[in-house]
C-alpha cells in the first residue's frame, strides 16, 4: 500500500511539485506569522519576564509597565517587613527621549534599576557591566539599536531629555514591541533624568525567600500596603501582554494574518490534492475493477497526503526556521518554540488528510468500468 502510494505520487512530478508547494506555503506563511505573533507577544513582556522578581508592586490601577505612576517609596519599608520578603527594589520604567547627533529627537523606554541587586536590570550584557551604571549619567543600550540611536562605541556621550549620558555597555536582543528602544541605567539615574523626586518610585520588585508560596506572599503584601497593586510576575506579565496584543490591537492583526495564511494554505492544499486525486481516477477505477476494496483505496489516498504532508512540512519549517534566524538579528523577531512546531505538523496532516477524504467521496462512488471507456 505504501509502495504504491509513494508511486501514485511521484508518477507525476509536476503535480506532486504543485501539490508539496502548496503545503510550503502554507506551513511557511502560517509559521512566520505565528512565530511573529509569539515575538511579539514575547517582547512586550521582556522587561517583566527577565526581572528576576517574584512580585511587582504598582501604583493602584496601573494598566502597563510604561504607564507607570509614583508612590512613595516608603512602602518598600512595608514590604520588607512582610514575613516571607528577601529583597524588596525600587525600579522606573518611563518613556524618554533620546537627542541624536543630527539635533533630532528618538523615543527611548528607559529603565532604571539598582544596580547592586540586579534585579529589574539588563541581561545578555555583551560589553561593560552592571557596576559601570553606578557612576553618575551613564546608560546601557542593545547591539540592534545602534544605528538608530547613532551609538558608535563604549565611552560615547549622549543627551537625555536634556541630561547628559555616557553608553558603558552594550546589551544583546533586548528588543522593544514599540518603536522606542530600551535603555538601562541606575535608579538613581532615572530619578535626575525624568525629575522624580527622590523619596518617590514607579515600581516595587519584590523577591521572596527559598520556599515561600508566591501566592501566599502576594496576599500578605496586598493586606500590609495601601493604595497598590501586587501582582506575581506571572500575573503582570499577562496584563502586559494583554494591553499591547489586543487592547491596541496590535496582536490581533498579527493573529489574524496567521489564521488567513492558514487558511489560504488549507484551501490550496486541498485544491491541489483534489486534483492530484482526480487525475489519477482512472487508476483507481482500475484498483476496483480487479477487487481492491473501498478501504484500501481509502488508506492508498490518505497515505498519499500524510507522505505530501510530511515531506512538505520539512521543505516548509526548514525555510521559516532560517528565517526566524534571521530575525534574531533585527529588531522584529520571529520566534519558533518546539511546541509550535509540533501543532503545525499536526495541523498539517490533519489539513491534507481532511483534504484526501473530500477527493475520496468522489472514487467511492466510481464505475469500475471506467477503465474500459475511451479517454
Amino acid at each position: 500500500m505504501v509502495s504504491l502510494a509513494r508511486r501514485n505520487l511521484f508518477h507525476d512530478k509536476v503535480r506532486f511539485l504543485v501539490t508539496l508547494t502548496g503545503i510550503v506555503f502554507s506551513v511557511g506563511l502560517a509559521t512566520v506569522q505565528l512565530g511573529l505573533f509569539y515575538g511579539f507577544l514575547t517582547t512586550t513582556s521582556h522587561v517583566i519576564a527577565k526581572s528576576q522578581a517574584d512580585l511587582w508592586i504598582t501604583s493602584r490601577g496601573v494598566g502597563h509597565l510604561e504607564a507607570g505612576m509614583a508612590f512613595p517609596e516608603r512602602k518598600v519599608y512595608q514590604v520588607l517587613g512582610t514575613p516571607g520578603v528577601a529583597r524588596a527594589e525600587r525600579q522606573i520604567v518611563q518613556f524618554g527621549v533620546w537627542r541624536l547627533p543630527s539635533g533630532a529627537d528618538e523615543a527611548i523606554l528607559l529603565v532604571g534599576f539598582n544596580p547592586d541587586a540586579g534585579m529589574g536590570g539588563p541581561w545578555n550584557i555583551t560589553e561593560g557591566n552592571l557596576e559601570d551604571l553606578k557612576a553618575d549619567d551613564t546608560v546601557f543600550v542593545d547591539e540592534l539599536y545602534r544605528d538608530k540611536l547613532s551609538v558608535t562605541h563604549i565611552g560615547q556621550t549622549v543627551e537625555i531629555r536634556g541630561y547628559r549620558a555616557r553608553v558603558v555597555g552594550f546589551t544583546r536582543g533586548i528588543r522593544s514591541f514599540t518603536t522606542s528602544p530600551p535603555v538601562f541605567t541606575s535608579f538613581k539615574n532615572a530619578q535626575n533624568y525624568f525629575g522624580i523626586k527622590e523619596d518617590q518610585t514607579l515600581y516595587i520588585l519584590v523577591k521572596a525567600e527559598p520556599g515561600v508560596d508566591i501566592e501566599d506572599l502576594r496576599r500578605r503584601v496586598s493586606e500590609r500596603v495601601s493604595d497598590v497593586d501586587v501582582m506575581t510576575t506571572a500575573q503582570w506579565t499577562r496584563k502586559q501582554q494583554y494591553y499591547w496584543m489586543v487592547g491596541t490591537g496590535a496582536g490581533v492583526t498579527v493573529l489574524t494574518s496567521a489564521v488567513l495564511g492558514l487558511l489560504v494554505g488549507g484551501v490550496v492544499v486541498a485544491q491541489t490534492i483534489y486534483s492530484a486525486t482526480v487525475d489519477h481516477i482512472r487508476e483507481y477505477g482500475t484498483l476496483k475493477a480487479i477487487g481492491a476494496s473501498n478501504s484500501y483505496i481509502y488508506r492508498v489516498i490518505i497515505k498519499q497526503a500524510m507522505i505530501s504532508a510530511t515531506i512538505g512540512f520539512i521543505i516548509g519549517m526548514g525555510i521559516s526556521l532560517v528565517a526566524s534566524y534571521i530575525s534574531h538579528k533585527t529588531t522584529t523577531v520571529v520566534i519558533v518554540p518546539w511546541w509550535m512546531i509540533i501543532s503545525l505538523f499536526v495541523l498539517t496532516l490533519m489539513m491534507c488528510v481532511s483534504a484526501s477524504v473530500v477527493s475520496i467521496h468522489k472514487v467511492m462512488h466510481l464505475d469500475p468500468t471506467i477503465v474500459f471507456e475511451r479517454g
